[in-house]
């Protein structure tokens, strides 16, 4: 095999691996920008907004367990109890 049959070999190499790349990558979450940095999946970041929706409700939920008056004093009674056992 002499120099430009082996060029032409690696460089079919390489354009069969770029092609099976962009085929799988964007299937399992990677996206590449055009220049070839790396793009975070866009389903990663669909499942952490989701997240951080759900915790964000959580912490409503509490915050109005908190301040609800009537609840607050009898959660007040209640700490102030386990105070003073220890």
């Amino acid at each position: 095999m002499n120099f430009w049959t082996a060029v032409v070999v690696v460089i079919a190499i390489w354009g069969l691996v770029s092609v099976i790349r962009s085929r799988h990558n964007p299937a399992r979450g990677y996206a590449i920008e055009e220049d070839g940095k790396p793009v975070a999946g866009l389903q990663r970041e669909r499942e952490l907004k989701a997240e951080i929706e759900h915790l964000r409700e959580r912490l409503e939920v509490l915050e109005r367990i908190a301040t609800d008056d009537r609840e607050s004093k009898r959660l007040s009674a209640e700490i102030e109890s386990l105070r003073t056992r220890d």
